[in-house]
């Protein structure tokens, strides 16, 4: 007899076999603290994904939950379709993790390291050897592979977890703020790499570094205090900012402080700054710019341009300007 499962039910698995990453209500209690709170998630395989908050919005809890580290309070989560609950196993074998904190092996070399985390996950030597002397040599530690990681710096050490993380070359990388201590090369080259991957895994990455999630993910997602707020691309979550507009105004030298008091004096004039012959103003609303051009008829202005509103904008809009312990 044909078994026919219920309409919703074939969608929900149709979701799981086009999505590397779904999370449906999910809760995680710490005694009266709720860490994630109803959190629903779903991230496309091949792409990369960003999520960004604040200093204790749950990102960490929502990874370690992710990566089967930490079980949840309540709702569910899967990667390729696996439940995290009951396929930890499976799940391991299939994703790497740069997590915050260093874990390498401190009495084995840089390639000791990486080869013991090959034979954990039952790599062939040959492959794992090739596999390993390309890794060592993107990021920049061939010279120090017979080397401990105590002696290295915090890059060099990062580098190393970042390394070991891909030897196995998993089908989906979490990467918890992977470029923290990272000087500006060290930290191009990871994300070079990282854009070579695109495609071939989904890569899920939490960073401070906001500019980098601009440029480098194709969802962002923004939480704050265990819960989802804003997800989308970085246009679409720039797009949601409304209100007031920022814009640049050029004069010449010699009459830029007259001019900069003049716009201050304006009641559209939210904020006003002043750097050398530029004025930086921000307005209620775009339609001010028209009183703005008024005003200023006959001065010398060399340019007026829009300010661009950035990821940053977005994030601070959405989580507060309040510094987080």
């Amino acid at each position: 007899m044909r078994l026919l499962l219920p309409v919703s039910r074939c969608m929900e698995l149709s979701d799981m076999m086009t999505a590397a990453i779904i999370a449906r209500s999910l809760t995680k209690t710490y005694g009266d603290l709720t860490a994630l709170d109803s959190f629903d998630l779903e991230v496309e395989q091949g792409s990369i994904f960003g999520l960004l908050g604040p200093n204790g919005a749950g990102k960490t809890t929502l990874i370690r939950i992710l990566t089967t580290l930490m079980r949840q309070s309540r709702g569910e989560a899967f990667i390729e379709g696996l439940d995290t609950r009951s396929a930890g196993r499976d799940i391991r074998c299939m994703i790497g993790v740069v997590s915050q904190e260093n874990s390498l092996d401190r009495y084995l070399t840089a390639r000791e390291n990486l080869e013991l985390h090959a034979r954990l996950h039952g790599m062939d030597k040959r492959l794992y050897k090739r596999r390993i002397d390309d890794l060592l040599e993107l990021m920049g530690l061939s010279g120090r592979q017979k080397d401990f990681p105590d002696t290295f710096s915090g890059g060099m050490q990062r580098r190393l977890v970042v390394a070991r993380a891909l030897v196995h070359q998993p089908r989906i990388l979490f990467l918890d703020e992977p470029t923290t201590g990272l000087d500006p090369q060290s930290r191009r080259a990871v994300w070079d790499y990282v854009r070579s991957l695109a495609g071939s895994m989904t890569i899920f990455l939490t960073t401070h570094y906001l500019e980098e999630a601009e440029q480098l993910c194709d969802k962002i997602a923004i939480m704050d205090h265990g819960r989802l707020i804003a997800i989308g691309s970085t246009q679409e979550l720039k797009d949601r900012l409304t209100g007031a507009t920022v814009y640049k105004i050029e004069f010449a030298p010699q009459e830029v402080d007259r001019y900069a008091e003049l716009l201050g004096s304006m009641s559209c004039v939210v904020n006003i700054k002043q750097m050398e012959n530029i004025v930086t103003v921000t307005l209620e609303c775009w339609e001010c710019l028209a009183e703005i051009v008024t005003a200023l008829n006959g001065a010398p202005v060399r340019r007026i341009s829009l300010q661009e509103r950035t990821l940053e904008d977005v994030f601070i809009s959405l989580t507060g300007e309040k510094v987080r312990e």
